[in-house]
């Protein structure tokens, strides 16, 4: 299944620059190996706001949670997730 997945970054801005960056580093590294197993198919940052939106690929509703909680900054995302299914006119 394919699914759109939105998210915000909450994080509060006193947190310090060095768990910041940590976390950053962390959230990287995790998003590639998302990617890596096909997962993550594709992400876009959202201009003027610490958002992104996801296409995602997994078996089932449950396999998207545990990889989105599986993020190090999922603690602080607010997350819209859309089940994506296939249009008619896709199909051949």
């Amino acid at each position: 299944m394919e699914f759109l997945v939105r998210s915000e970054n909450r994080l509060p801005v006193d947190t310090p620059a060095d768990r910041r960056e940590e976390l950053r580093a962390g959230e990287r590294a995790r998003a590639m190996e998302l990617r890596a197993a096909g997962v993550l198919k594709r992400l876009w940052r959202v201009p003027g706001r610490n958002a992104t939106i996801g296409l995602y690929e997994a078996a089932d509703p449950a396999e998207l949670h545990d990889a989105l909680m599986s993020l190090p900054m999922a603690p602080w995302l607010d997350v819209t997730v859309e089940a994506l299914a296939t249009h008619p006119q896709e199909r051949t």
